[in-house]
């Protein structure tokens, strides 16, 4: 047996049915049977003796630190960890986005209902695994959902001696070491951007073919902790090993907060470097698909989008749609001189209605369908900065996409200031949300033919699912629309469950 276990909660160890998108369900308040959930959207990944055959991509790349340092671990499946941990493992890693359901989606959704989410549910269920509470096990955490974890009460609630919150490659070599050998453990480690030269290349397939082509973005929005960090790309030579090791998932998913500035050495798209990177995936002959992208570039670049759609052979029978994660935040210039003038940027925020609206025509043009954020609730927002959010959000009602709007959650230089709940909503809250509701409604069913159209049976289920929401929404969208909340008024207006 290893002396160093890595694993994660089961709503990161699963391919969400082969689309990463569907992974924000775990963000979601358990409404449905945890059976169900895990049938229909989080399935678990399959395991040989314990050892995970697909990991999340954060969890392999401290896999590769470790192995590269000759540490004897293995990653663990959360359901068979007793196939892998024994009296000679000293220290079990643990990767998690969400742990208290805290992040952006989980506590806007889940503040509305009162329920727990999945993603709490499911970390709560693996670190009270009896196992992980042997005496001389040193428990270590990290990944973007540490922060949730980063006090003594909660670590002492959940048996956690160290938390990681950052980058950790850099330290996690010193801290597995320090706990093998039975030493203290600091109990909170913050840990800087990584060098792209210390940034391993996986030695194992990530859930869905993950592959991260850069880290960081460096445009700065004030509540955002990866814009905070500088840009790396990674060396296509580093890409082309981990689409290799990759193989095995026939899929490939690559990642960056924006991919259309991968190389890029300021704030503009190099277009040449961003289509050698996709050359180079593409002649793969495996599906390819991104993570996210920025209005900004899109409206700064139009061009590269036409020619990434040439290449990937998006708006085909075999690929439909391209869908990528992007970012709104908001319609409010005021609110973008505020809190995140570079995302703006090459455009002046007073700009960025244009540039959103503008931005979406091209990807409609190409077959590329955004699944966009708003953040409701930033500091200092006015009944104005929330009205032209939606008059914006109404505006893009003839573009394929979503919207999802999200409470404030205080990271990065907002950490100071207060989370923004479903107590804090007023009229025109409700309204916004209302709106972005009806937009996705729209287009969602449409979405989900084309994404399961290979599997008649998961067209059906979603069919039945989409009708059943659209049926118990209805009362609380029409009080939403009127700037009412659908929290208040009785039993009528109390949340609905699935």
């Amino acid at each position: 047996m290893p002396e160093v276990v890595l694993t994660a909660d089961c709503t990161l160890m699963s391919d969400y049915g082969g689309s990463m998108f569907v992974g924000f369900a775990a963000c979601a308040p358990r409404l449905l049977p945890d059976p169900l959930f895990r049938l229909f959207l989080c399935p678990p990944l399959p395991h040989r003796k314990g050892v995970a055959l697909f990991a999340p991509a954060g969890t392999r790349k401290i896999e590769a630190v470790l192995l590269e340092e000759g540490f004897d671990v293995v990653v663990g499946h959360p359901e068979h960890l007793e196939e892998v941990v024994d009296e000679r493992t000293r220290a079990v890693g643990i990767t998690t986005n969400d742990p208290l359901g805290l992040g952006p989606a989980s506590s806007t959704l889940s503040s509305l209902t009162g329920e727990e989410t999945y993603s709490a549910f499911h970390f709560r269920k693996l670190v009270g695994r009896r196992i992980l509470r042997r005496a001389g096990l040193r428990v270590i955490v990290g990944g973007p959902g540490a922060w949730q974890l980063a006090e003594g009460r909660m670590m002492a609630k959940y048996g956690i001696d160290c938390v990681v919150l950052g980058e950790g490659e850099t330290v996690a070599s010193e801290l597995f070491r320090r706990a093998i050998r039975g030493e203290p453990l600091p109990p909170i480690v913050e840990a800087g951007p990584t060098p792209p030269e210390k940034i391993p290349a996986i030695k194992n397939p990530t859930v869905n073919g993950i592959v991260e082509v850069a880290r960081g973005c460096g445009r700065g929005c004030k509540f955002c902790v990866p814009t905070q960090r500088y840009l790396r790309s990674l060396p296509l030579e580093k890409i082309r090993e981990e689409v290799r090791v990759n193989a095995a998932a026939h899929h490939l998913l690559i990642h960056a907060e924006d991919v259309l500035r991968y190389g890029a050495r300021g704030i503009l798209p190099e277009e040449e470097k961003v289509m050698a990177l996709f050359r180079e995936v593409a002649k793969t002959g495996m599906d390819v698909s991104a993570s996210h992208a920025a209005f900004a570039s899109v409206a700064s670049a139009p061009s590269l989008v036409q020619k990434l759609t040439e290449l990937l052979g998006i708006g085909t029978r075999q690929k439909p749609f391209f869908g990528v994660q992007m970012g709104i935040e908001t319609g409010s210039p005021s609110l973008i001189e505020k809190y995140m003038k570079g995302k703006a940027l090459p455009f002046k925020p007073e700009e960025w209605p244009e540039v959103v609206m503008r931005a979406h025509e091209i990807l409609a043009d190409q077959n590329w369908v955004p699944c966009s954020t708003l953040v409701m609730g930033l500091p200092g927002e006015t009944r104005e900065d929330v009205e032209k959010t939606r008059e914006l959000v109404e505006r893009l009602a003839e573009f394929k996409s979503l919207i999802v709007p999200l409470f404030f959650v205080p990271l990065s230089f907002l950490r100071e200031e207060k989370f923004f709940t479903a107590k804090d909503m007023r009229g025109e809250h409700w309204k916004l949300y209302a709106s972005c509701l009806r937009h996705d409604f729209r287009w969602i069913g449409a979405l989900a033919r084309d994404h399961f159209k290979d599997s008649r049976m998961r067209r059906m289920a979603m069919r039945l699912l989409l009708g059943v929401m659209r049926r118990r929404l209805e009362p609380h969208l029409k009080l939403m629309e009127e700037g009412e909340s659908p929290l208040r008024g009785g039993s009528s207006a109390s949340p609905p469950r699935l």
